[in-house]
C-alpha cells in the first residue's frame, strides 16, 4: 500500500500566471473544481523500505552497531541523511536523552519549539503520523524522519509568511484559501469553513490561524487529496471506494488530530 508523501508542495512562483486569486470562485453553488491535481512535490521522502524488519537487532539498535551495544552520538555512523543541517541533528540529540534513536510526541514538541514555536500536541501527533515509518506501531520517529519533518516545516513556513500579508503572524480564511489555491488545491468554500471551524473559540470574532493551525490545515488537505488521488486514477474528481477504504483514509486523521 502506498503511503502519503508528507512534503510541502514547492513554493509557488509569484510571477506565474497560473496563480490568480480572482479566478477562485467563492460562490459554493457555482463551484467548479479543477481536477488537474497538483503534481507530486519534490519530496523529502523518507525511504522507509530501507529499514530492516526481519533483524531484531536493527530494531533494538537504531543507531547501528553490533553485539557491543548501540553506539552513542559520538560514533562515526550517522543515522541522519548525508548533509543534514547540524542544527537539526543537535535539536534531535537534545531531546533524545536516552539515545534510543526515537523521539515521541512530547520530545518532538520540545525539539521544534526551539526553532519554530510551541506546536500543540494535536499538530505534533499529526506530523508523527504522517512522517513515521508506517510499519512502526508506536507513535515515534527516527532521525531521518525528523530531518524530513524539519525541512518540510521550513517550506510550509515560507508559504505561511508569503500569505500573511499584514505580518500579523496569523492568516484569515481568505489568505488560507489563496495559499492553498496557489499550491493547486482549489478547496471548496464549504470545506474551508469546516477546516477553520475547529479553531473557532465561539467568541464571534473572525477566525485567524497561527502557523500551527495552518500546518494542520495544509497537511490535512494535502494528505487527504493524495489519498483520494490513489482512488481517482482517471483524475475525474470522483471515485468509488469501499467502506473499509473510506474509514482507513479518514480515521487516521481524526484519531491523530485530537
Amino acid at each position: 500500500m502506498s503511503s502519503f508523501n508528507p512534503s510541502a508542495p514547492p513554493m509557488p512562483n509569484s510571477s506565474s500566471s497560473s496563480y490568480n486569486p480572482s479566478n477562485y470562485n467563492s460562490n459554493p453553488s457555482n463551484y467548479n473544481p479543477n481536477y488537474n491535481y497538483p503534481e507530486p512535490a519534490q519530496s523529502y521522502h523518507v525511504n522507509h523500505q530501507s529499514y530492516p524488519t526481519s533483524n531484531p537487532t536493527s530494531t533494538l539498535l537504531p543507531y547501528g552497531g553490533g553485539g557491543g551495544g548501540a553506539p552513542g552520538y559520538g560514533s562515526s555512523y550517522s543515522p541522519f541523511p548525508l548533509g543534514t543541517d547540524p542544527e537539526i541533528i543537535r535539536s534531535f540529540q537534545m531531546v533524545d536523552r536516552d539515545s534510543s534513536g526515537f523521539i515521541d510526541d512530547s520530545e518532538l514538541q520540545n525539539a521544534l519549539s526551539s526553532s519554530y514555536h510551541r506546536f500543540r500536541l494535536s499538530t505534533i501527533r499529526l506530523l508523527i503520523f504522517l512522517f513515521k515509518n508506517p510499519t512502526e506501531l508506536s507513535m515515534k520517529i527516527r532521525p531521518g524522519e525528523f530531518a524530513a519533518l524539519w525541512s518540510c516545516l521550513g517550506q510550509w513556513r515560507a508559504i505561511f509568511e508569503r500569505f500573511d500579508r499584514d505580518r500579523s503572524g496569523k492568516i484569515d480564511l481568505e489568505e488560507l484559501r489563496d495559499a492553498l489555491y496557489s499550491l493547486g488545491y482549489a478547496v471548496p468554500p464549504s470545506v474551508l469553513q469546516l477546516l477553520i471551524s475547529r479553531y473557532n473559540n465561539g467568541g464571534g470574532q473572525r477566525v485567524r490561524l497561527d502557523f500551527d493551525s495552518f500546518v494542520e490545515c495544509g497537511m490535512v488537505v494535502k494528505g487527504l487529496t493524495e489519498k483520494f488521488k490513489e482512488k481517482d486514477s482517471n483524475y475525474t474528481g470522483s471515485a468509488t471506494i469501499t467502506y473499509d477504504d473510506f474509514m482507513m483514509m479518514v480515521l487516521p486523521y481524526l484519531v491523530t488530530y485530537n
